[in-house]
């Protein structure tokens, strides 16, 4: 197959290749004691998993939208053989709580912290059941607790319930920063990059089964039908600590105007998407909403020494564009969602749990969301920075700095608190819909 070819539509989950207009929605995460009754429940869902070929014919009329996706205990638990088993790559089969010291994921984000029995052996499955509305979000929740009750061993170990609650949404994070602004394009989807986003990249980088940007497609889980048109997602719960990053902007930057310029320096954007590359001074509303110049921008030759930018900030550290060696094999597809209620603008911390439940979506868990978790976010020395993490998401524990390159003297910010705590996590497959019904029928 060339690296142009079209893709199969019609046999990729649709989370893959398509962002739906769900406004809550549900992840619930399951465990299957019988292969039989896994299997059970998974064949009675069949029917209602949408292709993207489905969802784009669909997406105005549709109310619902279902994914499913597998541990490997879970393919081990469904009954899928020892050969098959083994041809996955051991990143995958290890799972994410295993490899948590390669993530960075220690002190109050290690696996012993984790919320929902994400961390155990007994996670097999994730259903992700999004909604257009509350109405619908209670009808497919309902409906699917009525059918695992009628499938043999099969439990819900634990579920998360998903809002855009205002004055947010799916696009914004509990910190008010618009979300979804790069994200890059596949070959053969029928998606146009915007400017600065980078040529299409070819499908193997994402999808399982055709090239990618190195070639041909190789080292793939066996059989061809489990792999085919399937991916790998790393699932991430953060905690978004809502209170302490605004207690740290008003402590350390003091006028509404500093503050606003602060949040924006640890972001790399300001809080309406406006990229501070091309909008160093003030907050510009109408360049963040414009996808046609939002993300056109480059590092390089524009901020190198990250006057604009620091080299640090959240948003350089995870997409570094020109200034990263061999980034096109790093890229990879984030989708996700907000949960908890907004904290008022100007109300105390209230201990309320909220953040961001999230899915990276990459061929390569090790070499693209390992590699982004271990050498972008947590590496002190990124950029030759010496005692930093990602200031959003690396792993805090208030001995790092963050530092705001200026003319003549630099600002540094030390002993940054942590404003995100890792809940829970785990390495999924997800499996094509041929795939899926292989799987379904395994004891057949």
């Amino acid at each position: 197959m060339s690296p142009t070819a079209a893709l199969e539509l019609d046999d990729i989950q649709h989370i893959l290749l398509t962002r739906t207009p769900a406004m809550t929605g549900r992840y619930e995460f399951l465990s299957f004691d019988d292969p039989a009754g896994g299997r059970a429940w998974l064949t009675g869902l069949l029917d209602r998993i949408q292709s993207a070929a489905d969802a784009r014919a669909t997406m105005d009329s549709s109310e619902r939208w279902i994914t499913l996706a597998f541990t490997w205990q879970g393919l081990r638990a469904l009954g899928v053989p020892r050969a098959a088993l083994d041809s996955f790559p051991d990143e995958f089969r290890e799972g994410m709580a295993a490899r948590a010291d390669i993530l960075g994921d220690t002190g109050a984000n290690h696996p012993d912290n984790w919320l929902g029995e994400l961390a155990g052996e007994d996670l097999h499955a994730i259903a992700i059941l999004f909604a257009r509305t509350d109405a619908e979000h209670r009808r497919a929740t309902d409906a699917h607790r009525e059918h695992v009750a009628r499938c043999r061993g099969v439990r819900v170990l634990s579920y998360l319930d998903l809002n855009a609650s205002p004055p947010f949404d799916y696009a914004h994070d509990h910190f008010g920063f618009r979300d979804r602004l790069s994200q890059p394009v596949i070959e053969g989807s029928g998606e146009v990059p915007t400017p600065g986003s980078g040529a299409p990249l070819n499908a193997g980088e994402f999808i399982l089964g055709y090239p990618d940007e190195a070639g041909p497609p190789h080292g793939l889980p066996q059989p061809e039908v489990l792999s085919r048109n399937g991916s790998y997602m790393a699932y991430r719960r953060l905690r978004e600590h809502v209170g302490a990053f605004r207690d740290f902007l008003r402590e350390s930057a003091g006028d509404p105007d500093g503050q606003e310029l602060l949040a924006a320096k640890l972001m790399g954007r300001w809080r309406s998407g406006a990229p501070l590359v091309l909008s160093p001074d003030a907050d510009d509303p109408e360049l963040g909403a414009d996808p046609m110049r939002n993300n056109d921008f480059d590092y390089g030759q524009m901020d190198p020494h990250g006057y604009a930018t620091p080299l640090g900030s959240h948003a350089r550290r995870l997409n570094p564009r020109d200034t990263a060696v061999n980034m096109n094999r790093r890229r990879m597809i984030r989708r996700g969602a907000t949960y908890g209620p907004a904290l008022p603008a100007g109300a105390p911390d209230d201990g309320v749990d909220r953040g961001i439940a999230a899915f990276i979506i990459c061929a390569s868990l090790i070499r693209q969301f390992e590699f982004a978790q271990n050498v972008w976010i947590n590496d002190e020395t990124f950029h030759e920075l010496g005692n930093e993490h990602d200031p959003i998401c690396g792993a805090q524990d208030g001995t790092l700095d963050f530092t705001v390159p200026r003319r003549p003297i630099r600002t540094v910010h030390k002993g940054l608190p942590a404003f995100t705590t890792l809940e829970g996590g785990a390495y999924f497959f997800l499996p094509g819909i041929r795939a899926l019904h292989y799987l379904a029928t395994l004891d057949e």
